[in-house]
């Protein structure tokens, strides 16, 4: 069973940093994609952003572009996003997501098979 967990989440005034780590158990995480979502309260989840298996490609909310970047690190089992210019709607539980790579890029919900237990973000203004 893959573990996810995530870090970096808390409460960040808007115009603001922060930066989400993502420590995965898989020692084959270089063969895994990987995938950020978030959830606000009352809405459905969404897709944030996800990088493919070798780093090579990412993809990028419409909402996010420009703001948040996602890399990894293979070597570290460790997946990141770092979050500038941030803005009060983007407050919301984010997830790492991961699942053994795949053709494309996936952004729809569930479509990846592990996840951590989510670390708030919360910008206020």
């Amino acid at each position: 069973q893959v573990q996810l967990v995530e870090s970096g989440g808390g409460l960040v005034m808007a115009g603001g940093s922060l930066r989400l780590s993502c420590s995965v158990s898989e020692r084959t995480f270089s063969s895994y994609d990987m995938a950020w979502f978030r959830q606000a309260p009352g809405k459905e989840r969404e897709f944030v952003a996800a990088i493919k298996w070798s780093g090579g490609s990412t993809s990028y909310a419409d909402s996010v572009k420009g703001r948040f970047t996602i890399s990894r690190d293979n070597a570290k089992n460790t997946g990141y996003l770092q979050m500038n210019s941030l803005k009060p709607e983007d407050t919301a539980v984010y997830y790492c997501e991961t699942t053994f790579r795949t053709v494309g890029i996936a952004m729809a919900p569930r479509s990846y098979s592990y996840w951590g237990q989510g670390t708030q973000v919360t910008v206020s203004s």
